[in-house]
């Protein structure tokens, strides 16, 4: 009886954990890290503010957490691409404007996680998402070199240099008082300097 008293507990709290995690990344896609104070996550988690400090000890910890679970799924949507179909230069384009796509449509999501003030664990966080967003094209970037697409080069300064330059690029357009630009044109306008970077050919 002791067991299975111990198994619904651990089952609960990993429910309640997953509830704050939930709650807190629903209020930064709404209006950033402001937007999710640890008050309004506990009350969309169901939880009081003393029980979410059970489970993430400060603020800093609860994004970080939220960060690393968001880049893994980016992570994972960015690998897709890169093993996909087509040469190196149009998986590179497909993975850049995805990316970019995306960080569009969620602006508040994708500015907390590329440039909001946040605290120092969340800006060491970024740190290493970047280096594992990063990682998806050395890959691109060894395929390109393999097969004559692109000249070359250092893998690990061109994905470091691709990853920020799209990313520098989406701060002004997902910034909270940006207006808001045209999709299509910005898009393809970062794919086409990202493939120039790397000395691919663009267009023709």
């Amino acid at each position: 009886m002791a067991y299975k008293r111990s198994t619904l507990m651990q089952e609960r709290l990993a429910d309640n954990r997953e509830r704050i995690l939930k709650a807190a990344r629903a209020l930064v896609a709404e209006g950033g890290f402001r937007q999710a104070s640890v008050t309004a996550v506990a009350h969309n988690a169901g939880l009081s503010t003393g029980a979410l400090y059970r489970y993430f000890p400060s603020k800093a910890e609860l994004f970080v957490e939220v960060l690393g679970a968001a880049v893994a799924h980016e992570v994972a949507i960015l690998g897709d691409i890169a093993r996909g179909d087509g040469s190196a230069t149009q998986r590179l384009r497909a993975a850049v404007e995805s990316f970019a796509r995306r960080a569009l449509q969620g602006p508040y999501l994708a500015y907390a996680f590329i440039a909001e003030p946040a605290d120092p664990e969340v800006e060491a966080a970024r740190l290493i998402a970047r280096a594992q967003i990063g990682d998806v094209f050395k890959k691109l970037l060894k395929d390109g070199i393999a097969s004559g697409e692109f000249p070359k080069q250092s893998v690990d300064i061109g994905a470091a240099c691709i990853v920020g330059a799209f990313t520098e690029a989406l701060v002004r357009p997902v910034a909270p008082t940006a207006k808001r630009v045209t999709e299509d044109k910005l898009v393809e306008g970062i794919g086409d300097f990202c493939l120039r970077a790397v000395g691919a050919r663009v267009g023709g």
